[in-house]
């Protein structure tokens, strides 16, 4: 098995309404040191497409396009071991504080989880019936392969939420 692999911290502050998680960072992510790296993962066409932002290949900047929406942006998994970027290979796996994390944001009114792994994880965190509401979205790795047009449209619920 391969290396031990860690999440980054949180992309989070007080004004924070809207927490999106993913499983854990994939090895073109962990290369870089940024969320959502792999070139062809749709994370950031959608959120530019959805906030109807300019996209962006500049980091900060699409950071920044988060913090001006309230969105923050983390991982269900703290650490792990995994042999490539797939959530079917990870293991011996480690969660990270979402609770806590959310008891420090209580601005965060709403959650919504970047594909099944997440999902089932976060439900094992905080259980079913958790206090905020709780989405699974269509995964924006390339190999969830529904077209980039339905994961749009099922990542617009996150317009709800929004001021």
């Amino acid at each position: 098995m391969q290396n031990r692999i860690s999440s980054f911290p949180p992309l989070i502050d007080h004004q924070s309404e809207i927490l999106i998680l993913g499983s854990i960072p994939g090895v073109k992510s962990l290369e870089k040191q940024q969320y959502y790296a792999h070139p062809q993962n749709k994370f950031w066409k959608i959120i530019f497409e959805l906030l109807n932002e300019e996209a962006t290949e500049n980091y900060t900047k699409r950071t920044e396009v988060l913090k001006k929406y309230h969105i923050a942006l983390w991982d269900v998994i703290d650490s792990c071991e995994r042999k490539g970027s797939l959530d079917s290979e990870i293991r011996n796996e480690e969660a990270n504080q979402i609770a806590e994390l959310l008891e420090e944001h209580p601005n965060v009114k709403a959650i919504f989880c970047n594909g099944g792994k997440s999902y089932k994880n976060l439900q094992k965190l905080l259980g079913k019936t958790y206090r905020l509401p709780i989405f699974l979205l269509p995964s924006t790795s390339p190999l969830h392969t529904i077209s980039f047009e339905k994961k749009l449209e099922e990542w617009k619920k996150i317009l709800d939420f929004l001021q």
